[in-house]
């Protein structure tokens, strides 16, 4: 298996440092607000990541935090302190709002059938790692007190940018239009451990520390909670593209200044999912959720779908008509699957070690979810029994989690129920729809060749034909499909 690694800009070969255990960390959500199908995009590639791991025979602990003190409005360590922001909003708690909108996080995340991590930490139950990783660093010199907070000194690392090959003025955090200089940093690219003092002074969470009271640097969380369930080595750090710079190249500058190696050996990052107008965000107002794609009549899974079949590496842009056209093929998946005839034939191995060859192949492949999909298709067309085809579309959807097989039983009785039955005839669309008008048609067809009247049977299947209906004979009935 090789992996896209964003800290060598390279595919490698996928080696645990532990091969009975693949140790997996991913950045879990600031929760003082729903998340947006942007956020999802990342955490369903991860979810096929890890799936895929553990479907190629690996153990897999992963950990995700849930972010809820500490996340500021800017990067730059400034700005309200996002869930302070969101319980001001909806006059409410901090904690009612972690809580309500961690709750929601994991509704969605059941919708799009992804995995709930092994361990999930709120960043609120960590803070003595984050005072004993800050106190080893002050103790190192990697880390100074100013202004009443502690900051993170990055003059002292042989190398701080790792994810790209940009110059350091052009990443600076400090000096962003729009964002006023904190003064009492050493470096412009310094960023806070631990926070004392701030523009704001009603925080709402703040604890007691050697430094004096405050609360946590956003950084310092997914560290801390890390190490704490992991150990010192990871083998995969996972977020989207956007937490690439500052947040996980501080938290590598953290990470490593404390414990005094390499942290983490291959970082995978997701790219956005934009809009005809940009990057999706929250700040904008762009709330497209779950529950919204749920009230305009998609199934989530379908949305899943759509971000599988472009490459995580890949920006996708959204749209209702891409969405339509991802619903649509799901539908049709369905209705190829809900075609085939499960039976009591033995599964082909020949054919099936055939078929799964392509499937991991394609995941092997820095995960290219695309032709895995493909390989759904590729088992619908090759020769060999319905009960190895079944059992292959099985096996591929423990890791793909579209619910291929559950949904095409549903489809299959709801085609005896609507099927049209004349004496032992049977109309069966292959993408599963029902429609009154054509099935009447072929029910007429089938009695005027009963009946021996072949002309009129032919001027109905030309009719149909001519409406872009395709009909194929089948033992006792008929099968039709649009062209």
């Amino acid at each position: 298996m090789k992996l896209y690694n964003s800290a060598t800009r390279k595919k490698e070969e996928f080696v645990p440092i532990d091969p009975q255990l693949v140790k997996m960390y991913t950045c879990g959500p600031t929760v003082y607000h729903f998340a947006h199908i942007g956020n999802l995009r990342s955490y369903i590639m991860e979810d096929i990541l890890e799936k895929y791991l553990r479907y190629i025979g690996y153990n897999v602990k992963r950990v995700m935090n849930i972010t809820d003190v500490g996340h500021l409005t800017s990067d730059a360590d400034e700005g309200e302190d996002k869930m302070l922001k969101g319980a001001k909003r909806e006059n409410k708690s901090v904690m009612d709002i972690a809580k309500f909108y961690t709750d929601a996080f994991f509704a969605d995340c059941a919708k799009l059938n992804i995995k709930t991590p092994d361990v999930v930490e709120p960043a609120t139950n960590c803070i003595d790692e984050y005072i004993k990783i800050i106190s080893t660093l002050i103790d190192k010199g990697y880390a100074y007190l100013a202004g009443g907070n502690v900051y993170f000194d990055t003059s002292k690392l042989e190398r701080y940018y790792i994810f790209n090959d940009f110059n350091a003025e052009d990443l600076d955090v400090g000096v962003r239009e729009g964002v006023e200089e904190d003064t009492n940093k050493r470096n412009k690219n310094d960023f806070v451990l631990w926070f004392t003092k701030s523009k704001f002074e009603d925080q709402a969470l703040k604890w007691d520390s050697p430094w004096g009271v405050g609360y946590p640097g956003w950084h310092i969380e997914c560290s801390g909670i890390s190490i704490k369930h992991l150990g010192e080595n990871l083998d995969i750090h996972c977020g989207g593209i956007d937490n690439a710079f500052p947040h996980h190249t501080n938290e590598i500058a953290q990470s490593e200044s404390y414990l005094g190696h390499k942290w983490c050996n291959y970082w995978m990052h997701v790219l956005h999912l934009n809009t005809t107008s940009g990057k999706m965000s929250k700040s904008k107002g762009e709330f497209l959720t779950v529950s919204l794609l749920e009230e305009k009549g998609y199934d989530p899974l379908a949305y899943r779908l759509f971000c599988l079949q472009s490459h995580y590496r890949k920006s996708l842009v959204f749209s209702w008509e891409n969405l339509d056209n991802a619903q649509g093929t799901y539908n049709k998946l369905i209705g190829k699957i809900a075609a085939l005839k499960p039976g009591t034939a033995p599964v082909d191995e020949e054919a099936y070690n055939a078929l799964r060859s392509k499937f991991t192949a394609a995941l092997d492949n820095d995960l290219n979810t695309s032709l895995a999909v493909t390989a759904i298709y590729d088992v619908l067309k090759y020769q060999t029994n319905d009960e190895t085809k079944l059992y292959a579309i099985a096996d591929f959807d423990k890791v793909l989690s579209l619910d291929l097989i559950a949904k095409s039983e549903a489809k299959r009785e709801e085609l005896k129920r609507h099927a049209v039955s004349g004496g032992e005839f049977t109309v069966i669309a292959e993408d599963g729809t029902h429609d009154p008008e054509i099935e009447s048609l072929l029910k007429a067809r089938a009695e005027a060749k009963k009946a021996k009247n072949f002309p009129e049977a032919d001027r109905i299947r030309d009719e149909l034909k001519a409406s872009g209906i395709e009909v194929t004979d089948i033992p006792g009935g008929a099968k039709w499909k649009r062209i």
